[in-house]
């Protein structure tokens, strides 16, 4: 926040500001109630009011928190991320996928007021964290599973029939041809130029499923292969070399826009991650702590940024819009230079 004295904490209060809240906590003398800074409540006269770091400290000093704005207790922002959070835990540990009715009485919620809010803190809808989770799961037991059969098993599907059903949806290919380095499957790509060195697109036929950065060609290839090992890589035509055309211009150009049907591929916490990443415009940054926030995992820091560091779709998913906390300029899988081209060109757009 910055604040480092009374007189802009008292504009803090004046204002109302809930960036303010935890940084410090008022008290009013004549009350003996104290407060967050963005409390509604009536405003107090400056010669009243006094200020403390902790609420402990506030309350050492004979003061008792006010019942409107609970200074005492997590925002309520964090309660309902740590509640989401929560269920989310239910979710990945349930041999069974739990109903909607089942995580809303967990959480003490209603159904649609829990739907909401679990939407609001990760992006996704109960459903689909439960199908993003589930991807993951079938993804690691086809790793490890001797057949096919054993990995849908495994993965929690209760009949083969369901899950081939939603396989391509899910793998982006079928599991056989997954299992197989993705073999028989046939992914289009073009490597193009822009200012900020080579750029590889790559595509299967859900949508675009790489957009790789690098000083040189060669290595970008090579990265696709490794992802696609048995997959049948394709040079793209005019028309694909169009679409790598529109990736360069947003690239160049922010302003212009960027919306391309994605083939998006990870584990449920970085499908949670990135699509949070997705919902920050371009022009503005955050901090890992504030995307941990907002998915609901306050704690999850590094995991964030292991997410963004995983990340194979450059620009499309905005990982370059992450920062450290003080703001400053943090790691970035296609380097650092590139990273403040992209917000230094976004902030001008």
């Amino acid at each position: 926040m910055g604040i480092v004295n009374d007189e802009q904490k008292w504009a803090a209060v004046e204002r109302r500001e809930k960036a303010a809240d935890g940084a410090f906590v008022y008290a009013v003398k004549t009350t003996g109630v104290y407060c967050r800074p963005s409390c509604a409540a009536r405003s107090a006269r400056r010669p009243n009011v006094t200020f403390h770091t902790t609420c402990e400290e506030a309350e050492r000093a004979g003061f008792r928190p006010c019942k409107r704005c609970r200074p005492n207790e997590a925002p309520r922002a964090e309660q309902q991320a740590a509640l989401v959070a929560k269920a989310c835990r239910l979710i990945e540990e349930a041999e069974v996928t739990p109903g909607l009715e089942a995580l809303a009485a967990a959480a003490g919620m209603s159904r649609f007021h829990f739907h909401r809010v679990f939407k609001a803190v990760t992006g996704v809808t109960p459903r689909a964290y439960a199908a993003a989770h589930r991807a993951r799961r079938v993804r690691e037991e086809l790793s490890r599973s001797r057949t096919v059969t054993e990995a849908i098993y495994g993965a929690g599907f209760n009949s083969g029939g369901r899950f081939y059903e939603t396989s391509p949806g899910i793998l982006g290919m079928t599991p056989t041809d997954f299992r197989d380095g993705g073999a028989h499957s046939e992914i289009r790509f073009a490597v193009g130029e822009c200012s900020l060195g080579s750029i590889l697109v790559a595509a299967t036929a859900r949508g675009v499923c790489a957009i790789l950065l690098g000083d040189d060609p060669e290595p970008l290839v090579r990265d696709l292969q490794d992802r696609f090992p048995r997959a049948n890589l394709v040079g793209g035509d005019r028309d694909f070399e169009q679409l790598v055309a529109r990736v360069v211009s947003f690239v160049e150009a922010p302003a212009l826009g960027l919306d391309l049907p994605l083939d998006v591929r990870g584990t449920a916490f970085q499908q949670r991650v990135w699509q949070a990443l997705r919902a920050v415009p371009a022009g503005q940054t955050v901090s890992y702590a504030q995307i941990a926030r907002r998915i609901g995992a306050p704690k999850a820091v590094r995991a964030v940024a292991q997410a963004c560091g995983a990340n194979a779709l450059a620009v499309a998913i905005p990982c370059h819009r992450v920062v450290r906390t003080d703001g400053a300029t943090s790691g970035y899988r296609w380097g650092v230079e590139r990273k403040r081209a992209l917000l230094e060109r976004e902030a001008g757009a």
